[in-house]
Parts: structure tokens; sequence; C-alpha cells
């Protein structure tokens, strides 16, 4: 069962025993959920379309209207259209959608707003593409077709693409439209997904966990006509595009920490092999000891910023929020806590080795004044050596916490466990 699909309360059920209700999952082929929040407007003309391909198509199906609160009438309209409802007191886009997709009878789920800018009397494409052995079927505006006046300047030509090679980018995916309000997915794989998010960024976490999971995805053509709204969309166009982009950094660990990390701490160590045997000139400008602070600085931060990345990823793969790959795999037995502070260790006393020199050199000068330059040469590396040792070692006892309370959370989930610490 999804894991926050929502409060939910079902109107108008017509199965009311659990063999019943499962004898109705089995018989029934397609189910089109709408999530609905005040669209009284086009409910109803969604809803004709939808069942009109029903109909046409001579598929056994139903549609389910997911409603998130509506004040403005959409439950009767929707009862009165044929349609079951589904009262979903969990706000949120996502949480509409899960909460259709639980009360959803059909072996298949088309996903698709009520607003009346998609097509639902033209569903063939997606249920074929589910027939045909596909776990998620996106549609994809940008081949189908986008009407004037149907999608905002910024999303039609910043956000969406934008977004879409970032998500294209990040997970080896060839989805071309993230973002499209209408698709198609077996209601097994929905559940198997485990879907958290219950804002607008649902659709990506959708999405990205398909592709986390390999299931088989498809993409089919899909016409965006304007939507039937007399009111603003419930989209807000920099928040939620936030909401995405922040969603697709935290589920890819390496473009978030690793490989910006790795970037910085190239530049680090190219500027600090380059400086410190002396100070460097390159024309009029002169490159010495305080661009070596800076490389070094650089080297410090970089530091932390990879071991996040190990620490977020031993933690993704730990909670199955990632799957473990080959890099994880081989990476997994040096991240053991003996082995994290002997390391750490070895990098602080090699430092402090370094910096008890410089001292020796200071006391051969009866502690006078030294050759600025020079010594700092000594001194800045020692410090950064002992900086990135200590932070080695209190970053392995992070992870030990990290797994520690990791296995405590699947003991009790399995029954067997004792109170946190």
């Amino acid at each position: 069962m999804h894991a926050k699909s929502g409060h939910c309360q079902e109107v108008d059920l017509s199965q009311t025993s659990a063999g019943g209700n499962a004898r109705a999952r089995d018989a029934l082929e397609l189910s089109i959920v709408m999530p609905c929040l005040d669209e009284a407007r086009t409910l109803g003309i969604c809803i004709s379309k939808a069942n009109a391909f029903i109909e046409a198509s001579g598929i056994s199906g139903e549609v389910v209207v997911a409603d998130n609160g509506s004040t403005d009438g959409s439950q009767e309209i929707g009862k009165n259209a044929g349609a079951r409802v589904v009262e979903v007191t969990t706000k949120g886009y996502g949480a509409a959608i899960a909460a259709g997709i639980d009360a959803a009878r059909g072996r298949f789920v088309i996903i698709g707003d009520s607003d009346d800018s998609y097509d639902f009397s033209d569903l063939s494409g997606f249920v074929e593409a589910l027939e045909d052995g596909n776990d998620l079927v996106m549609g994809n505006r940008f081949q189908g077709g986008i009407a004037p006046g149907a999608m905002p300047f910024l999303h039609r030509y910043l956000g969406n693409p934008v977004l879409s090679l970032i998500g294209r980018i990040f997970f080896r995916s060839n989805i071309t439209d993230f973002h499209c309000g209408l698709r198609g997915i077996r209601r097994q794989a929905f559940h198997e997904l485990g879907l958290q998010t219950t804002g607008m960024e649902f659709a990506s976490e959708m999405v990205v966990k398909s592709v986390l999971k390999g299931f088989s995805i498809a993409e089919v053509p899909t016409t965006l006509s304007p939507d039937g709204r007399n009111r603003p969309p419930h989209l807000r166009t920099w928040r939620d595009g936030w909401r995405h982009l922040r969603f697709l950094l935290m589920y890819a660990p390496r473009w978030l920490f690793l490989y910006p990390g790795l970037g910085l701490m190239a530049l680090g160590l190219i500027a600090m092999i380059a400086i410190l045997p002396g100070p460097l000139q390159l024309g009029s400008i002169v490159f010495d000891v305080h661009t070596l602070v800076v490389a070094m600085g650089a080297i410090v931060v970089s530091g932390q910023i990879v071991l996040f990345y190990l620490l977020a990823q031993q933690y993704a793969v730990k909670t199955g929020l990632l799957p473990a790959t080959s890099g994880s795999r081989l990476i997994q037995p040096y991240l053991r806590l003996e082995f994290v502070v002997i390391l750490g260790a070895a990098f602080f006393f090699v430092g402090a080795a370094g910096l008890v020199y410089a001292v020796y050199i200071w006391g051969n000068t009866s502690f006078s004044q030294l050759n600025y330059s020079w010594m700092m040469r000594i001194v800045v590396p020692s410090v950064t050596t002992m900086a990135f040792g200590v932070q080695a070692i209190f970053a392995g006892f992070l992870g030990s916490i990290l797994d520690l309370k990791v296995s405590l959370t699947h003991s009790r989930d399995r029954g067997t466990g004792d109170a946190d610490p």
C-alpha cells in the first residue's frame, strides 16, 4: 500500500465486501483517475470524455475523481457524471493522485488533470503502451502539440525543458517531458514505487523512482489545450519549479555532492601544486601564499562535500531510497567506522607532524621572525591535512549512527526492535 496516499473516504461504493471488492478489481482493466480541487467548471466535461473513451474502446473501466477538498460542488458533479468520488483529506496534488490510485480497481491507471487541458476521449496510445508491457507511460506534450495559450512561456521554454534535461542527465533517462500531467501506470507498479511526496513534485518522484527501479517506460504524444478554468491554476511557477529541482537534486547525490566536490577539490589541488614550491608569476600577476590559503580552503570544503556524498549515498541505499550500484558496493567496505577512523587519524597525524616540524624550525631561530612565505607553505598544508582528518573521523561516527538508526527502524518494522535510544 502507498506510504503517503492521504486519508480518503470513498463515496458511493458499489462493492461492500472484501471479496466483492477484490473481484471488482480483477474485473476492471482501466481506471482513469482525476485529481480535483474546485474544478466544477470542467470536471463534468472530463468525465464525459473519459467515459466516452471507455465505451468506444470496449475496455472495462471506471473514472475515479480524487477530490482534495473542493468547495464548489465538484463532488456532486463527479457523482452525477458517473464517476466514483474519493474524498482526500491530506492536501496536495500528489496526495490526491495517490489516494485515487489506492481506490482504483483497474489493472492499469491513467492519471490526468480535471481542468480539460488533456483530451480524455483519446487515450488509446496509453492503453496500448501499457498492454505492451510498459510499467509507466508518459505523455509528451512537445511531440503531440501545445495549443496557443495552453502553457505559459516560462514553463514551455524554460521550466519544463530545463527540468526534463536535468532529469535525463541525472538519471540517464530518455524521457523528454518529465512533467506531463497525463500518464499511465500499472497499478501494481505504482504501489511498488512507495512514493512519499504529496505536492507537485510527486510527478517527478514517480518518474525518478520508476527509472531507478528499472521499470519499462514509454512516451506517447499527447496534446495540451488551454484549460477551461475561470481562475488561476494551482501551479505556482517558481515555488513548484524549485520543489521539482530540489527533489531531483535530493535523489541524485552524485550531482548534488560528489561531482561539485571533486571539481572543487581538483581546482584546489592544482592551485596548491602550482604554488607550493614558490610564488607563481603569470605575466604581471603573482600568486603566492594568499592564493595557497584559498586553495587549501577549497580542499577542506570539497573534502567535506565528498564526505557528505558518501554519507548520503550510504543512508539512501540502506533505507531503500536509492538502489545499490556497483560503485556503492565497491566503497561500502571502506565506510566501516574503524577504517574511516584509522584513515582520518592518519591524515591528522601527518598534518600534526608537519606542524611540529614548523615549530621545530621556529625553535631553531629562538622563536624569532621567520620567512613568512616559506613557513606558510609548511603550516597551511599541515593544518589543512589535520582538518580533513578530523572531518573524516566524525563523518565515520555519523555514518555509524545513521546505520544504527536504520537497523533499529528495520527491527521495529519486523516487530523485534526496541525503543529508540
